[in-house]
């Protein structure tokens, strides 16, 4: 905490002063360096079908993936995770952007627009091996977003450490933290240097340090029972 007082007393320009309250007042955004984006690491553009992306259905019937026209089209009867295929790794940013279809669809559901990144198995190296269920990712090591879970109810930040279980870092309930239909959201993840950041739509949902961090393994997008859309994703290198 900035002692103001201490300061004037110190006869320290009023201008500056402000300027320096104005910067603490920032937080955890003033406090932090995630590095300078470098180079292209891995991106798709959903204009074809690239066989980029791995679906696991907990109900393959009523759930289906389309890809393409610069979308990937999810519909999940019941829990669906769709992987991407490239193990990631270091420092990186990830970004796309996401809405959560509200049109009548079968499986239209303003709820869990959530994320894995990080995700590894320590007793399997395919990692590609889960139903769909949530609780069958339970073994994992993760970081997990769930935005808008329990029926739009509910906003978390998880870190899965397998057989240690899936600590809640950080939990939202008001409605500046959930969702709404139809709305495109812009996501960027950040990992530098056990730093892991989310932002949406340039608002920083969650900051932490984590001091023995994951610093490799897949993405996916989760839901459940929800129908979704993602374009423009991208990971790129943190220098």
């Amino acid at each position: 905490m900035i002692d103001t007082n201490s300061m004037l007393k110190k006869n320290i320009p009023t201008f500056l002063l402000l300027i320096i309250c104005t910067v603490n007042g920032l937080g955890l955004y003033a406090q932090t360096d995630t590095g300078k984006i470098g180079k292209l690491l891995f991106a798709d553009d959903f204009k074809l079908d690239n066989n980029n992306w791995i679906a696991e259905f907990e109900k393959p019937v009523g759930s289906s993936i389309k890809i393409g026209e610069g979308k990937l089209d999810l519909s999940a009867a019941v829990g669906a995770t769709v992987w991407y295929k490239n193990k990631m790794s270091g420092n990186i940013m990830i970004t796309y952007t996401a809405t959560v279809v509200d049109a009548g669809g079968i499986n239209d559901r303003v709820s869990d627009l959530n994320t894995f990144w990080m995700a590894t198995n320590p007793l399997n190296e395919n990692i590609f091996n889960q139903n769909g269920k949530f609780s069958s990712y339970d073994k994992l090591h993760l970081y997990y977003a769930g935005i808008g879970g329990h029926d739009n109810s509910t906003t978390r930040f998880r870190k899965y450490a397998a057989d240690q279980g899936k600590e809640i870092l950080k939990e939202y309930t008001d409605k500046e933290h959930l969702l709404l239909g139809n709305k495109k959201y812009s996501i960027t993840i950040k990992l530098f240097n056990g730093l892991v950041q989310y932002y949406i739509n340039d608002n920083l949902f969650w900051e932490y340090k984590d001091l023995s961090p994951y610093q490799e393994g897949y993405f996916g997008f989760r839901t459940t029972t929800s129908h979704q859309v993602y374009e423009d994703f991208k990971v790129l290198q943190l220098n």
